[in-house]
């Protein structure tokens, strides 16, 4: 088997592989997405519940600041009741309206700080429903991800032992080239000759379609040697649609009355 059949053989292979991987890499990478969104549904519930809490203990503080003020304004007024003099009565009147000025502030601030334990609390509660949604996308990414690993587990074992038996008899050197290849191209390591006239050598690479001259072709067809395209560097090869088109025609006649 020449090295050109050799390395179709294990990229044929190697293009199974990575179709099934493929399969695997789209789940998980779907299911790494959701982690990831997850992830930050997390981290705003654990922000907005340190917020609440925040807000409640300062709400709570306002609340505490009113009882004491509440009690300091009671205490004045008790004292006005026996007040012996006007200049003292007034005293503890002026006390008593700057006291009840402060309270109204603490209330004013404690309202304001209930008003946005409310608004955290609602947005807490989407943020859970959100969570809630996410964590069941998640165990349907979880188990999608699952199901496809086994699917082609066993598939791919076969494939990597085939691939295993197909690159033994290759030279490290065109088998390098190959995997170079595949890992910057992909599917498109490799690439079909198109004939588009065979009178007149007119060749083209499957893969970008640009002309290809006639000793790479004639090589391919002699020995079956390690040829590249010049112009995007992908491994050439010929099938069987090429084959037919650049057989002579009298060895075409000849299969026609074959059949």
């Amino acid at each position: 088997m020449d090295v050109t059949s050799q390395l179709l053989k294990v990229y044929l292979v190697e293009k199974q592989i990575r179709g099934l991987q493929t399969r695997l890499k789209a789940a998980e990478k779907f299911l790494n997405e959701q982690d990831g969104q997850l992830s930050k549904i997390e981290s705003k519930h654990s922000d907005l519940s340190t917020q609440l809490k925040r807000l409640q203990a300062k709400a709570a503080d306002n609340e505490g600041e009113m009882k004491r003020l509440d009690e300091r304004i009671r205490t004045v007024r008790e004292q006005m009741n026996t007040a012996r003099t006007n200049k003292e009565y007034q005293a503890f009147l002026v006390e008593a309206n700057t006291f009840k000025t402060e309270r109204d502030a603490m209330e004013t601030a404690a309202l304001e700080h209930m008003a946005k334990v409310d608004e955290v609390r609602k947005q807490i509660e989407e943020i859970e429903s959100a969570k809630s949604q996410r964590s069941s996308v998640k165990q349907v990414a979880t188990t999608d991800r699952d199901q496809r690993h086994a699917e082609i587990r066993e598939r791919l074992e076969e494939l990597k032992k085939e691939r295993g038996s197909a690159t033994k008899d290759v030279s490290q050197d065109a088998l390098g080239t190959l995997l170079k290849l595949l890992e910057q191209r992909g599917d498109d390591a490799m690439a079909t000759i198109e004939v588009h006239d065979a009178k007149r050598h007119e060749y083209n690479c499957g893969s970008c379609m640009m002309a290809l001259p006639i000793e790479a072709v004639a090589g391919l067809m002699s020995s079956g040697r390690l040829t590249l395209c010049a112009s995007c560097q992908c491994v050439l090869y010929i099938d069987d649609v090429a084959k037919e088109a650049l057989a002579p025609p009298a060895k075409k006649g000849a299969k026609a009355s074959a059949r």
